[in-house]
């Protein structure tokens, strides 16, 4: 079983209309699926390009929270082009009102239609402290297709291994890190925390980010990132572990075909059998404590 998949290095974009917009998405999906992707996966918060409809305003509390008028038209978009391309598509992720608070919220349409959600896990301090974005509910969600399954860890959620441990124990052959960073060193994070969820779940992992410059925009104004595709580096795998990677800040998508019987095979008879003995160690946590010792040195 394999799948192509098609991470996006996107441009917040400023449009002058909900057709614009609509066009302008198409357009990035139609570009994928001639590369022949599958499966297609666009960072979190690119959705923010939206608010480019406002009028002008800095606010930033303003522009999340206006983004609620636009999630039906936003749903509709992307399921009816998921229908019309014969895709998957990880739609960018964008604050939604979910009783009584806002969530980060990824939605996942399939040719089929609306398949379900991701809400984000953790929240770093910029959503918490200025955005007024709250921890979805704890509820992970595995898609299962006719070539595997997936699940989502939303940016800073792949820097921490208990989402994606799960998903990999649940089946999950691949992981996606739809992701908005705006330096060098927070695109870093997302990388560093991919690879090793690839490598301790000796899983596929693949990262979407936003790239450029919005300086209209207060909620999304830099942006630095590129898109990659990571894998468990071991027999039959990439050395290195790297499937694909883009040039930082350059809009395009990053192409790369997964085969999850390669990952059947690293996982029973690699180099090293990381997910194995993961599940054994989480296994044996639930059951006794490690302990600590301490001592002095002089």
């Amino acid at each position: 079983m394999e799948v192509t998949v098609a991470v996006a290095q996107y441009p917040i974009t400023q449009h002058s209309s909900l057709k614009a917009w609509a066009l302008h998405v198409e357009a990035w999906i139609k570009e994928a699926v001639a590369k022949g992707a599958q499966l297609l996966v666009f960072p979190e918060y690119g959705s923010m390009e939206l608010t480019s409809l406002l009028p002008d305003s800095q606010d930033l509390a303003e522009q999340t929270s206006a983004m609620t008028q636009w999630l039906d038209p936003f749903l509709t978009t992307f399921e009816t082009l998921a229908k019309k391309y014969r895709v998957m598509l990880v739609a960018p992720s964008l604050p939604v009102a979910a009783e009584g608070r806002k969530v980060n919220r990824a939605y996942v349409f399939a040719p089929g239609g609306l398949a379900g959600y991701q809400d984000k896990f953790f929240m770093t301090r910029f959503e918490d402290e200025e955005w007024g974005i709250s921890p979805g509910k704890k509820q992970l969600t595995l898609f299962e297709a006719d070539w595997g399954s997936f699940g989502v860890q939303i940016c800073y959620d792949v820097e921490f291994g208990i989402g994606a441990h799960y998903l990999a124990m649940a089946g999950a052959g691949l992981i996606v890190a739809p992701s908005c960073t705006e330096a060098i060193r927070g695109a870093a994070r997302v990388h560093v925390g991919a690879r090793a969820r690839a490598l301790e779940n000796q899983a596929y992992v693949a990262v979407a980010q936003t790239v450029g410059m919005a300086e209209w925009s207060p909620a999304v104004d830099v942006n630095y990132g590129y898109a990659a595709v990571y894998a468990p580096p071991d027999v039959g795998m990439p050395e290195d572990g790297i499937c694909a990677a883009g040039v930082p800040q350059h809009p395009c998508w990053v192409v790369a075909t997964l085969q999850f019987g390669k990952l059947q095979e690293v996982r029973a008879n690699g180099a090293v059998l990381n997910y194995r003995d993961h599940r054994h160690i989480a296994m044996s946590l639930l059951t006794e404590t490690i302990g600590i010792q301490k001592v002095r040195v002089f």
